[in-house]
């Protein structure tokens, strides 16, 4: 067992040593006289580009403006929000509910956004949770999280959520395998070429955005690493990397490592479909959870489905197809024509380009290379359109500018690569500080990507900041891409660890009927209060209830009496001001969950149990006028078994008890 942590950590100092002295000759980090003015956005005008960035081990989103990479916005998906109450409030909880129960974080590590035709519409945008495995739908005409759909049989839920040209099906690979929900998972780890299954989701996208689990493939017990659809000439068929073709279940970096190559997965989901209807599939037992938000209620809901159904990838030869990929592959991108996709070993020193017209007459003609557990392996050559030859090291992932250009991160060795789609030669090639994982181009991985600026979004930043610590900010580079060779313009921090991103013209989203504010008359929120003279507190046993309105400048009621020790206490806030941009805040002494941030027109709801006697204020946390400081209560906590009786008043002081 020595030698063999020996001969890995050898390995690993000699690659490290070797990536580490092929660093580009060019390392000057340099901008052009006109960086500066190429990203200055003046005080009162917007961005051209919205950038909509993972948060990674955040659980967030951020948003960002381009070129002047302003932080606009921070939108809460997977893990409670401290700052808005999401996951705090009891509307918000079911959204972070699963068959695991109630989970508050998650790492999101990849975004995508709705298409029509291969092209980016600005409908909505979603981000996957890699832990506990889920696909999340991010509104952007209200840039909410409005749906949470669980993956079953999944563990990782790395390859995803990627989309298919009309936005049919919204897809995830899963990361790690493992016995399937519905089987023993009470096996012994070393068994996992037997026991062990890999799942591929495919999740259906209603006209209204709607999720559902529409089927899964079960797979071989591979490590599905990244995807992505095929696009005109090749829409109908989706593209996974994939690694650990050697079904390896401990020390990965050496033993799922041997293999010189590993695949590229090539999935009709149209002959799927075919199979489904003629009822090839299997419904199994699956626990999962879907979580919903409705906007006129201002209530999320959740629940638990039992079923789902599968098809199996060994006995449905024609669905799925293995394209051997040097090696350990990572990025799996497909270009703007939908011909050429691009597989990212990173352990290649090449980049090789599959056309899908060689991977369609191979398939006629059976040019196979045996199978693997079922599955027909395509000869390499027979599906290889060429190899970048020596681009650089570690390359992970590819965008495109659709100007028949391919832009690549080079991991180890911190720089992009510029090379010919066609032609398949270098043009050019820039450092990045440092070594980057994905990049974003808007709509570069659509079929009209807008060029002009490149994001590289990198894991390290050792020396570009000022410190704060031992933890390093996370961080991104702009670059111009308009010309011939790529400028850099711009780098800045980012939240959490950036991993992919999209960007859309602003103009898309902006102008997409993004809501303003709640009308009071439509909200139904079952405990609204929609005027003052609705305020009221009611005692249901243990619970009590607090009908309670908030608007410039006061709270209705603000004077509270007859709580007590242990009563489960819920604020029902209504915000009832009818201008856009003047939300309130609601927060409570000794309360151990967080605020709530209320819109005009909204209701949110905060959950209180005083734990001892006292006199508690509560005041507005958002500052909504000049009389903001004033905007605030009290509310009174007796012993449990107290005799005081329940009051509440606004403008009249209670006589003395």
């Amino acid at each position: 067992m020595n030698n063999i942590f020996i001969k890995s950590s050898l390995a690993i100092v000699l690659v490290s040593a070797f990536f580490g002295s092929c660093r580009p000759k060019d390392t000057a980090d340099a901008v052009g006289g006109d960086a500066a003015q190429k990203v200055y956005v003046a005080p009162g005008k917007y961005d051209e580009f919205y950038n909509f960035v993972s948060g990674g081990f955040s659980g967030q989103m951020s948003v960002y403006g381009l070129p002047s990479a302003r932080l606009l916005r921070v939108i809460p998906i997977f893990s409670q929000d401290p700052q808005s109450g999401y996951g705090y409030s009891e509307e918000t909880k079911p959204m972070l509910n699963t068959s695991h129960g109630y989970v508050p974080w998650d790492d999101q590590h990849h975004l995508n956004m709705s298409q029509t035709k291969g092209e980016v519409d600005g409908r909505w945008i979603f981000a996957n949770a890699n832990n506990t495995p889920r696909i999340a739908r991010v509104d952007l005409k209200t840039f909410k999280t409005v749906e949470i759909i669980e993956l079953p049989n999944s563990a990782g839920n790395h390859s995803s959520p990627f989309i298919t040209e009309n936005t049919e099906y919204v897809v995830a690979g899963t990361r790690f395998s493992v016995p399937p929900d519905n089987d023993n998972g009470d096996v012994p780890i070393n068994t996992y070429k037997d026991n062990f299954k890999g799942y591929l989701s495919f999740v259906k996208v209603g006209k209204e955005g709607q999720m559902d689990i529409a089927f899964q493939i079960e797979t071989p017990g591979l490590n599905w690493d990244l995807s992505h659809a095929g696009k005109g000439k090749s829409h109908g068929w989706f593209f996974f990397s994939c690694y650990n073709s050697e079904q390896a279940n401990t020390l990965l970096e050496v033993n799922a490592s041997k293999n010189d190559k590993d695949f590229i997965m090539a999935v009709n989901w149209k002959k799927a479909e075919e199979y489904i209807k003629a009822g090839k599939g299997k419904k199994i037992k699956a626990k999962y959870a879907h979580n919903t938000w409705d906007e006129k209620t201002h209530t999320a809901k959740s629940e638990m489905r039992t079923e789902v159904l599968v098809l199996d990838s060994k006995m449905l030869k024609d669905i799925c197809y293995l394209i051997p990929c040097p090696k350990s592959p990572h990025g799996c991108d497909v270009d703007p024509t939908g011909e050429y996709i691009v597989g990212s070993g990173k352990l290649a020193a090449l980049i090789p380009v599959f056309s899908f017209d060689k991977m369609k007459n191979a398939i006629a003609k059976k040019q196979f290379d045996g199978d693997y557990e079922g599955i027909p392996v395509i000869k390499y050559e027979a599906a290889l359109y060429g190899e970048v030859k020596k681009p650089g090291l570690g390359p992970l992932h590819t965008e495109f500018d659709g100007k028949g250009n391919a832009y690549t991160t080079f991991f180890v060795s911190s720089e992009v690569v510029k090379w010919d789609i066609k032609t398949l030669k270098i043009l050019d090639r820039v450092p990045v500080y440092y070594s980057p994982g994905h990049l974003s181009i808007p709509g570069g991985d659509s079929r009209k990507p807008f060029g002009k600026y490149m994001v590289v979004y990198n894991k390290i930043t050792k020396d570009r900041y000022l410190p704060t610590g031992p933890e390093l900010a996370q961080a991104a580079q702009l670059f111009d891409i308009s010309g011939d060779k790529m400028k850099l313009l711009l780098d800045y921090p980012t939240i959490g660890e950036p991993h992919y991103a999209q960007s859309a013209p602003a103009d898309l989203i902006r102008n997409n009927g993004q809501l303003k504010f709640y009308k009071i008359e439509e909200n139904n929120h079952p405990y609204v209060a929609k005027g003052e003279k609705e305020a009221k507190v009611i005692r249901k046993g243990n619970q009590v209830h607090v009908y309670m309105t908030s608007i410039r400048s006061h709270f209705a009621s603000d004077n509270i009496e007859g709580v007590k020790v242990g009563d489960e206490v819920y604020f029902h806030v209504t915000n009832l001001e009818q201008d856009w941009d003047v939300p309130h805040g609601f927060a409570i002494k000794g309360a151990d969950n967080a605020e709530l941030l209320i819109m005009p027109g909204e209701t949110s709801t905060l959950k209180w149990i005083p734990k001892k006697v006292g006199m508690f204020p509560f005041y507005c946390t958002d500052f909504c006028s000049a009389l903001h400081q004033e905007m605030s209560g009290y509310l009174r906590v007796s012993p449990a078994g107290s005799s005081v009786p329940l009051t509440f008043s606004l403008g009249t002081n209670m006589p003395a008890k």
